[in-house]
């Protein structure tokens, strides 16, 4: 069949047809080699190493459908410059993908992201994980230096997407409904406590701890090796953060309670990245203890790094698609219910 003849054949369609069309034709594939362009430009940077054992003693391998192949002299084995990167196994285009990353730095929702995107809101779901524990390795490498204000805020432990027909989750409490207050009043074992610092630079660090109020060994888990010696850390009358500040070596400035500025010095700006991190968190109407920490990088890239949206989406594609990050789709919803928390 000519061009001409399919598009007279095309005519003849009923709109529904059409449809069917023009939905399967959105699922091809037409920017793979899009991928490996991006890919290896990226990867070449810092040379082309073996996904296996890390050796950049390596050799072209033929293709892969369009893809390059390699083989890592050392161990033998075979890869493409996708292999242990988020977009592994994807059928989906490199457009698609970049569109997604575009609704991640909007903060959409997961229905709003497909519907832009043409892609299930499963799959949706899954991809925004897939990007945010690629980002958790960017944020891993964060370190804060100069003036650091430092505070901790509390999130209603949630166990949101968890239902009765799961096979692996029990529910532990007597179920409330969401955005209402807990059983408990105060810090209690319902809370998650989340140790937050952010400089004056724009950069941020925010993890979850422990469940309650947070004690020295909590501060610890969340900032050492975090925090460079010789900062000034500023923090309210909680004594949890004296033997943190002796310990790494820190300039320790306390508020006391009633008090928010001393000269310079002064809480306002970890004040200010808390009421926009709730905010954010709101707007997923509640996000499940389990992806809190994902939210809490996503947050902190898209909402507190300073550099311009132009800037921050090339970064965040640069990296969530060249790291090594592989997240299986199927374990995504499997994780625990409650993060791992310090001992």
């Amino acid at each position: 069949m000519t061009l001409s003849e399919l598009f007279q054949t095309l005519k003849t369609l009923s709109k529904a047809d059409l449809n069917s069309v023009k939905q399967f034709l959105e699922s091809l594939d037409f920017n793979y080699n899009g991928f490996e362009d991006f890919l290896l430009s990226k990867k070449a940077e810092n040379g082309i190493s073996c996904p296996h054992c890390s050796s950049f003693n390596i050799k072209k391998n033929g293709h892969k459908g369009l893809m390059q192949r390699f083989m890592c002299k050392d161990c033998h084995k075979t890869f493409t410059s996708r292999n242990n990167t988020i977009t592994f196994s994807s059928k989906k285009s490199f457009a698609t993908w970049k569109k997604y990353i575009d609704c991640m730095m909007n903060g959409f929702t997961v229905r709003k992201s497909a519907e832009i995107c043409g892609i299930n809101k499963d799959t949706a779901f899954i991809w925004r994980h897939k990007i945010l524990d690629a980002l958790q390795n960017m944020a891993s490498d964060v370190k804060l230096d100069g003036i650091v204000e430092a505070d901790e805020t509390f999130f209603a432990i949630s166990f949101k997407g968890n239902h009765k027909k799961s096979t692996n989750f029990v529910m532990p409490r007597k179920a409330h409904k969401r955005g209402k207050q807990t059983h408990l009043r105060g810090l209690s074992h319902e809370k998650v406590c989340v140790p937050c610092a952010v400089n004056r630079n724009g950069l941020s660090i925010a993890k979850i701890t422990n469940l309650g109020k947070v004690g020295t060994k909590d501060i610890h888990h969340a900032f050492d090796g975090r925090i460079s010696a010789n900062s000034i850390l500023c923090t309210d009358d909680t004594r949890a953060y004296n033997d943190f500040a002796n310990t790494n070596s820190l300039e320790l400035i306390k508020l006391k309670t009633g008090k928010s500025k001393l000269g310079i010095y002064h809480i306002q700006h970890i004040n200010s990245y808390h009421s926009i991190l709730k905010n954010w968190i709101r707007r997923f109407h509640g996000v499940s203890t389990k992806y809190l920490n994902n939210y809490l990088i996503w947050h902190n890239f898209v909402n507190y790094a300073k550099e311009s949206y132009a800037e921050k989406t090339s970064i965040f594609a640069d990296f969530c698609f060249t790291t090594n990050k592989k997240s299986l789709s199927k374990e995504i919803p499997l994780r625990p219910s409650i993060p791992v928390i310090s001992a």
